[in-house]
């Protein structure tokens, strides 16, 4: 590799995210498309987690994680958030196999937010997800904007 390989990779990574930005303001800009996203907790040890899957064991893992960064920092010193996309949408509705368990992580502080394209794409209703779980215009577009932020990306 050379040595401008670095350069080349950040290039594209900023490409990528100035083509997501553009994407967001060329949707429905509304207070309800924005529902969602609060902001983050000055203080706090802060870290996102994604799913895209739908597959059960995945989703079991992904919220054990979730359980043990809580314990591991206590759950008033983490700022926590799952973003969902892709065929994972699925696991947030009322009727999920794991709708206990979300509802779990929502009473300890963790944001749980739906990626509405994807909503789109599967047609789900925020009114057929789970009590509480709010929804974000994009889901890889909030996933970037908050490493930006200083969220620690955790990948189950």
């Amino acid at each position: 590799m050379t040595s401008s390989y670095p350069a080349a990779r950040f290039l594209a990574a900023a490409v990528l995210a100035l083509a997501a930005d553009l994407a967001c303001a060329a949707g429905p800009a509304t207070a309800a498309a924005a529902t969602t996203a609060a902001a983050p907790a000055e203080g706090k040890e802060r870290a996102i987690f994604g799913v895209s899957d739908d597959d059960t064991k995945k989703w079991n893992l992904t919220l054990g994680n979730i359980g043990n960064a809580l314990e591991g920092l206590g759950a008033d010193a983490a700022d926590i958030e799952l973003v969902v996309y892709g065929p994972g949408i699925a696991m947030l509705k009322k009727d999920s196999p794991v709708a206990d368990k979300i509802a779990a992580a929502q009473k300890k502080g963790v944001r749980i937010v739906a990626c509405q394209n994807s909503m789109r794409g599967y047609h789900i209703e925020q009114g057929d997800l789970a009590p509480g779980v709010g929804s974000v215009p994009s889901g890889v577009v909030e996933l970037i904007r908050r490493q930006h932020a200083g969220y620690a990306y955790v990948r189950s």
